[in-house]
């Protein structure tokens, strides 16, 4: 594990009251310590978790819409608002790794294609076609065992809701890629998939208080729901629907 400390740099933040730093998680945090290889970072939406990635990302010097150091493409909005308040702390520091971010995938695809047309490599890290040329979920799974599996060295790995494009079966299987490679990777999760959460000895930070605070599987929303849906789901309905009746 390479990335050790996410500290929020406050004395450079002028407005509290403006977007994202008026998020409960900003207003309380002044650092985050990694300590796990794998760390997920839950919450209900519009709680910060995607934002705080971002930023990551953004420090990391990987194209905050999507991608590494290496892609550079323009899309509206893919500037962090977060990402010049942060300071990494690493040891050591990594340069290679990769953000995926699930809700501009597309325009991530579309910038490789455009890559392709110049360089001719014939998509040799993407099993030889187009990203567009698959569905969604196998192209976040192409990408996954090729062009990861592919990096040398150590790596770090930000991920924007990966579950968004997968089947539960699909989701098992990322759980096995981040098993492959997180002996010599390190992986930050945003997600709400109940699912990918049940991945062992991995740290849950949950953005659903005002601070943000380690939380077990077992007490995740995510977790609980679910199961209590899965083991009753007439029951749950009755109580959603009873308004109809």
């Amino acid at each position: 594990m390479s990335l050790k400390k996410i500290t929020l740099l406050k004395e450079k933040i002028e407005d509290f009251n403006s977007y994202p730093f008026s998020l409960p998680f900003i207003q309380h945090m002044d650092q985050l310590d990694l300590e796990y290889p794998v760390t997920f970072f839950v919450g209900e939406n519009g709680s910060g978790k995607s934002t705080l990635l971002e930023g990551i990302a953004y420090q990391c010097g990987f194209h905050t819409a999507g991608g590494s150091r290496q892609n550079s493409y323009k899309l509206d909005q893919s500037e962090s608002a977060l990402g010049n308040y942060l300071r990494l702390s690493w040891l050591p520091k990594l340069t290679n790794g990769f953000f995926l971010r699930a809700e501009s995938f597309y325009n991530f695809a579309t910038h490789i294609d455009e890559t392709e047309k110049i360089r001719s490599t014939e998509y040799s890290n993407y099993s030889g076609k187009s990203l567009h040329h698959r569905s969604h979920g196998e192209s976040f799974l192409t990408l996954f065992t090729q062009k990861f599996a592919s990096a040398r060295g150590q790596s770090i790995y930000l991920l924007d809701e990966p579950e968004a494009a997968l089947s539960p079966a699909r989701q098992l299987s990322l759980m096995r890629i981040i098993k492959d490679l997180s002996p010599r990777s390190q992986f930050i999760i945003a997600t709400h998939s109940p699912i990918l959460l049940g991945y062992p000895d991995a740290e849950i930070i949950s953005f659903d208080q005002d601070q943000l605070q380690p939380i077990d599987y077992q007490d995740t929303d995510h977790y609980q729901i679910t199961r209590r849906f899965l083991e009753n789901p007439k029951r749950i309905l009755a109580e959603l629907f009873h308004d109809d009746d």
